[in-house]
């Protein structure tokens, strides 16, 4: 039997954040973020967090960013990778599962607070219609929800690997430029912490500018700071791109649940993102325009949406009901 509290996990490219998971209620207790680059293995990491614990923990659910098909694990954007079975033994878990990080995204948003989603536009969701959720970070993850059979269900994918979405002649531009780069262009070569670093280097190219040697944090800080026009441009642009996905996510699942917006990038520029392009882009598709201006989008503000799906995956598995 699984002891009261379990471990989850939500690993990402930068940062692995771990806390314990009540599985009665859900709630979320002794959480702690850890630098991936500290650490040469998800194991270590695990097993310093299980160290420090006023718990006994024998169950697990980790959101890892990559896909998860069958039992050998290897990031994305990181250099951990791991066999689950192994890992389980090596650890002396009952119970370990392991699950992409944006199903766990997506299956947090029945029990997020309220107050942790703000709504950008559209009307009222609609019970028990799918529910898109993407967001940029280190990636760009992409994760659907439905319900049925009284449970929630998260449909995966790695829809940040699409094509990357272009409808003026600037972003025609852009796509050229990054096609130069990197032959096929992805969405997520654009909507990433990468992104806006491979973005404000057209910009600033197409303006007839030497781009600067910028990390994606200082772009932002420049964009909102009014210090550098390319950088203003820059955060516009991947505004814009960010409703132009959103809006073929919404389309193609008939997202009258809502669409999500989560990842650690569009938090950081809220205000700015809620008078840019965003909205207009997302409602931007011709004759299904009134299609997609009654679907509301929400930005989740709060810090645990993996946490909290990784708990309420994992209260699911063992058969404990979410509302």
């Amino acid at each position: 039997m699984p002891n009261q509290f379990a471990l989850v996990g939500d690993i990402g490219g930068t940062n692995a954040r771990l806390a314990l998971c009540d599985l009665q209620t859900g709630a979320l207790s002794e959480a702690k973020t850890y630098s991936g680059a500290e650490y040469d293995s998800l194991e270590a990491v695990i097993r310093d967090y299980c160290s420090n614990s006023s718990e006994p923990i024998n169950t697990a659910c980790i959101a890892i960013a990559c896909p998860v098909t069958e039992d050998w694990v290897s990031m994305t954007n990181h250099t951990w990778e791991f066999s689950i079975s192994e890992l389980k033994a090596n650890l002396g878990f009952e119970a370990l599962e392991v699950i992409n990080d944006f199903t766990a995204v997506s299956l947090a948003i029945p029990v997020l607070p309220i107050d942790e989603c703000l709504q950008i536009g559209g009307g009222e969701p609609q019970a028990n219609k799918p529910v898109a959720v993407y967001g940029a970070g280190t990636g760009l993850g992409v994760a659907q929800l439905i319900h049925g059979g009284g449970l929630w269900h998260s449909i995966p994918g790695e829809g940040g690997h699409v094509d990357l979405p272009t409808c003026t002649p600037e972003e025609d531009a852009l796509l050229v430029h990054l096609r130069e780069k990197f032959g096929r262009v992805s969405a997520e070569r654009c909507l990433s912490g990468q992104g806006l670093v491979n973005i404000y280097q057209f910009i600033a190219t197409y303006a007839g500018n030497q781009p600067q040697d910028l990390e994606p944090k200082q772009i932002t800080e420049q964009a909102l700071n009014h210090t550098c026009k390319d950088c203003e441009r820059t955060l516009q642009l991947f505004c814009v791109l960010m409703g132009r996905f959103g809006g073929n996510l919404a389309l193609t699942t008939g997202a009258f649940g809502g669409v999500y917006i989560a990842g650690g990038i569009v938090p950081r520029f809220k205000e700015f993102f809620l008078k840019s392009g965003f909205r207009a882009a997302f409602e931007d598709k011709g004759r299904f325009k009134d299609y997609l201006q009654q679907i509301p989008v929400y930005l989740i503000s709060g810090n645990e949406p993996g946490l909290l799906g990784a708990g309420t995956y994992l209260r699911q598995t063992l058969g404990y009901t979410v509302s």
